[in-house]
């Protein structure tokens, strides 16, 4: 699966506030074995909002997390946009989630908060385990939760625990070599798409050294490739050291 994660808020890029939302996802994902494949911030402007959710919908291994945007204020776009991208165009009244809404505010439901109700057809729903108005997904994989993490948190890890609680691991093997990344351009094409690979050179005033990392889902490849690297470094008396990263 690609995950993926949409945090909507223009005063995140204004920097009236800061975000939380992107590193507590990616640590739950990580814990699992997976890794997200885009993080985008976005403004709060529908037309913006719905090209997005257009983008990741064309993915068809994308799972969606959507931050923010569900509330019942007139700056509250993301249910709209979602049920115009997702079920075209079309709403209802959850029962369920008119049911929770009115069991916290009673009268005070109407005539504002009860519009948290009017949601893409079919949703399923998230709890919130603060204020009791759950969050909504779509065919079990985009998620839609609050923008505040400590209403989101909760579902993120009640949406994770129940649709994608575990990966297999990545295997990594990852070595530090004192030459430039210059130096291993030609063993790096060696590598295939297959296999993961990253180059991360470090430069100290003259002192050049690059730190190459390889995974892979299969064992078997990650040793083959990685072992690329390492005969050629020592046929060519470079000095190595293996990493633990």
């Amino acid at each position: 699966m690609n995950f993926y994660s949409v945090i909507i808020g223009t005063e995140l890029l204004n920097g009236r506030r800061s975000d939380a939302h992107f590193s507590f996802l990616n640590n739950e994902l990580l814990k699992r074995g997976w890794e997200q494949k885009a993080n985008l911030v976005i403004k709060d402007e529908p037309p913006f909002i719905e090209a997005v959710f257009n983008l990741l919908k064309n993915d068809p291994d994308a799972v969606l997390f959507s931050f923010g945007g569900i509330g019942a204020t007139p700056d509250d776009y993301t249910r709209e946009a979602a049920a115009n991208v997702f079920t075209k165009g079309k709403m209802e009244i959850n029962d369920s989630a008119s049911k929770a809404i009115i069991e916290k505010f009673g009268d005070e439901s109407y005539p504002h908060r009860i519009n948290m109700a009017n949601l893409p057809l079919n949703a399923g729903l998230l709890k919130n385990v603060v204020t009791n108005v759950p969050g909504f997904s779509l065919e079990n994989r985009f998620f839609f939760v609050p923008g505040f993490p400590s209403m989101a948190q909760s579902m993120i890890i009640e949406a994770l625990d129940k649709y994608y609680p575990s990966n297999k691991q990545k295997i990594r093997y990852s070595l530090k070599a004192l030459c430039s990344e210059n130096d291993l351009i030609e063993t790096m094409k060696q590598i295939p798409n297959t296999v993961e690979m990253s180059s991360l050179p470090q430069i100290d005033g003259d002192n050049r050294a690059v730190v190459i990392s390889i995974s892979s889902y299969d064992e078997t490849d990650a040793k083959k490739y990685f072992k690329v690297f390492t005969d050629f470094l020592e046929e060519n008396k470079i000095i190595f050291r293996l990493e633990d990263i």
